[in-house]
Formats: structure tokens, sequence, C-alpha cells
């Protein structure tokens, strides 16, 4: 049973920030199914829906390797266990990241422009609230998110009101049932209550990589307005390299960029890097020693002789990257022998991150009721809705025609779970068309 199904309500009255932390949400919705389907329905779920990363033998091994070698210096494991780090993070390792961003990309950045949080999705919550919500003189501001569909955690960060205002994207239809989101920049409309710019790269759900000319020109205007871009960059480049385009990260005084350990293969060590100017290093060091008073020891130390000797730009590039471009690939070759040519359906054009994003125009039914069809069939998938938050969405169809479909499982289930969503989809076209009169 999910967490969304068993739910019940505490006797007592909620504060405004467990009201918008306890609510149901798509988050809640998607990590309880992962878990459900890790453990108890291993073998029985499929699971196309979470952004669980693969289990890459080559890289697995790399990590098992690294664990020897820190067992193997008693008194340097012995501190990692039992010992806090400094609330900003171990000064080794923010050290070793900001000489890698240094020496790769001509940052003029030290370890005092490197903050660790226990994870991406705390950096962003920490971030987010920091920027938008409730203000002492009695406004309320907001963060913009020029592209919309967006990162499903990003939802429901709020610890006051609403966080966030949303433009809809331009869309480029490609041949072979393809398609690309871009910032429709004619209509971005920065209001005066905007205060910060937001954009994941690669995006989570749509796998859309802006283009480098789209950053500069966001990243310009954000600098014009006096506005910080927080960039998202889970999944890209310079590690974990999930991102098949040849693109090039940025960094300003400006920018806030994020990096994660997770999708390398350690989402279990819940290491988040922030690269920020030295005064919200600062900030975000004092939030998590009030938060957590410091964060998860183990992935700084596992990885910080990979940031020195550069070892981990080598895996990303030469094992990660081509590990998931495969896996897409075979997923989006599932897709064109599952759904029949005539079908109205297309696929994001597959640019990084796990997952394809699949629009099926003129759905008769909602992602929301497809995703509970494919549910009773063992099979989870994550429905559109809950991508496009900040933004009215009553009169745009498109957002209830699309889901979110991950690729990181083994072959037979990715084969299994297209074929499962194939034939529910059809049914769907299939049922509408039979009610139509005449």
């Amino acid at each position: 049973m999910s967490a969304l199904s068993s739910h019940r309500e505490a006797p007592w009255p909620k504060s405004i920030f467990a009201r918008n932390l306890t609510r149901r949400s798509g988050i809640l919705e998607l990590m309880d199914d992962l878990g459900e389907a890790m453990t108890t329905g291993r073998g029985e779920l499929l699971m196309m829906g979470g952004g669980n990363p693969g289990h890459i033998p080559a890289m697995q091994a790399v990590w098992r390797r690294r664990m020897r070698e820190l067992m193997e210096n008693e008194a340097a494991f012995d501190s990692i266990l039992a010992d806090y780090d400094q609330p900003a993070g171990n000064p080794g390792f923010r050290k070793a990241v900001a000489a890698l961003l240094n020496r790769e990309f001509g940052w003029p950045i030290t370890a005092r422009n490197i903050a660790i949080t226990n994870g991406g999705q705390t950096a962003f919550f920490f971030l987010m609230n920091r920027f938008a919500g409730d203000f002492e003189d009695g406004s309320h501001r907001r963060v913009l998110l020029p592209l919309v569909p967006e990162y499903i955690g990003y939802a429901d960060q709020s610890v006051s009101r609403d966080l966030f205002t949303a433009r809809r994207p331009k869309i480029e239809l490609i041949v072979d049932h393809s398609f690309k989101y871009h910032i429709d920049f004619d209509r971005l409309d920065i209001t005066e209550d905007v205060a910060a710019i937001a954009v994941s790269r690669p995006t989570n759900p749509s796998s859309n990589v802006l283009t480098d000319e789209e950053i500069s020109r966001l990243s310009a205007i954000a600098k014009q307005r006096g506005l910080p871009l927080m960039i998202d960059n889970a999944y890209g480049v310079p590690f974990p390299g999930v991102i098949f385009e040849d693109v090039r990260p940025v960094w300003d005084e400006h920018i806030i960029l994020t990096l994660s350990l997770s999708k390398l293969g350690l989402p279990g060590t819940r290491t988040g890097i922030v690269v920020a100017r030295e005064e919200i290093i600062d900030e975000m060091s004092a939030i998590n020693a009030i938060a957590s008073l410091a964060n998860n020891n183990i992935g700084q130390a596992l990885t910080r002789p990979l940031m020195e000797n550069g070892e981990i730009l080598q895996l990303s590039h030469e094992v990660v990257r081509p590990f998931y471009q495969e896996k897409s690939d075979f997923a989006l070759n599932q897709l064109r022998a599952s759904l029949p040519d005539d079908l109205p359906w297309r696929a994001h054009k597959s640019e990084g991150a796990f997952f394809l994003w699949l629009w099926f125009p003129g759905l008769p039914i909602s992602t929301r009721e497809l995703y509970q069809r494919l549910k009773a069939r063992k099979t989870l998938i994550i429905p559109g809705e809950y991508f496009f938050f900040g933004l009215e969405t009553e009169d745009w169809p498109h957002h209830r025609e699309c889901l979110r479909l991950s690729y990181t499982q083994s072959e037979d289930t990715v084969r299994r779970g297209i074929a499962i969503l194939a034939e529910e989809v059809i049914r769907a076209f299939q049922e509408a068309e039979a009610t139509q009169p005449g």
C-alpha cells in the first residue's frame, strides 16, 4: 500500500511548515513506490518511474575498491564514522572539488565557494526557501521556472506559500515521433515578485538539455535583473556526465550551481555539492548546522581522491555516459517497436538523465488515470501532471498527456514495462473511439 493511500492525519493542528511538507505530493508517491519496488515488490513490480541509478558493474567495483582503501587506513576510517565534519563539508573534499572545477573550466573559485549538503534535494530545499517565500516587509517572492515540466522534487518544498511561477515552453516537433522543449524568451515575463531563476540541466523529467545559447541568454537576463540563476546539475557535466549533448557548464558570481554524487551510483551517501559565491556558502553552512549539524562523511571520503586526480571525469565520460546512452537507445527502440506508427505519440529528444518523457497528443484519459491502470498491472510510471507546477494549465491539455518513464532497470524490465504501457495506451484510444457517435 502506498504512502498516499495509507496516509492518516495526526490529531494535532499543523503549522504552515507542517502542512506544506506533509501533504500528499508527487515526490512522496514516487519515493514510496520506488521503495516498494526495490524491497517488497522486487521481481513483481516493474519500476519504470523512479530515478534510482542503475547498478553499473564498473562503478560498483570502484566504490568497493575505495571502501577497502578506506578500511585499510584505520585512523581515517574511524574518523569518517565517528567524527562530525564541519557544517560546510570536509575542507579537503571542498578544496578538491574547487581545484577540479578550476583546472577543468578556469573558474576563479576556492574551497570557500563550495558547500556540501545531505543530497541535492536538500540543497534546493535550502536555496528555494532562502530566496523565495514570505519576507519581513510583508512581500511574497517566488522562484521563476522559465520552462516546465520541471523536477517533481521542487514542487512541494515551500515552507510558506506557493513558491513558484512558471512559463510554458516552445515545443519543436521533430521527425520520427520526437519533440524538444525550448525556453520561450518572448514570453518569459520576469515580474517584480521574482526573486530567483531556477533550471535543471539535463531536465528531470524530460531529459531536455538547455542549449549553451539558452543558458547564456538566461544568465545575462538574470545578471541584468540582479537575480541569482540556480542550475541543478545533478545529471550533468563534468560529473556524473549523464548528458548526451556537447555542452559546457557555466558559473559566475550570480550563478549557483549544484552537483551530486547520487547519479555516479552513490545515492545512499546523500552528498550534494553547492558552488556559489562565498556569502551563499556561509549561509548554507549556517543552515546545515541548524538543520542537521553536519553532513554525511562517506561520500566525500570515497570520492575525494577521484576529484584530486581527475579519475571522476574519466569514469563519467567513459563508463557512466555510455551506460545510460545505451539504455536510452534500447528503450527508444522498444517504444518504436511497441507503439503503432499511426498512434499519436512522441518522445522528447533523449539528451540526458535517466528518463524518457512521452507525450500522447489527444490522450482520452489523463496520465494519472493511466498511472492507476498501469499500477494495477504492476507497472509503475510517473504521471506528467506532477511536473507542471507554478503554471495555470487548465487550458493546456499537454500537461495531462505526458508521462515520465525510467530506463535504468534491466532490459527485461524495460521491455516488459513498455509493452504493458503500449497496451494500455492503445486500449485507451480504442475505448474512446468506440464511444464516438456513429
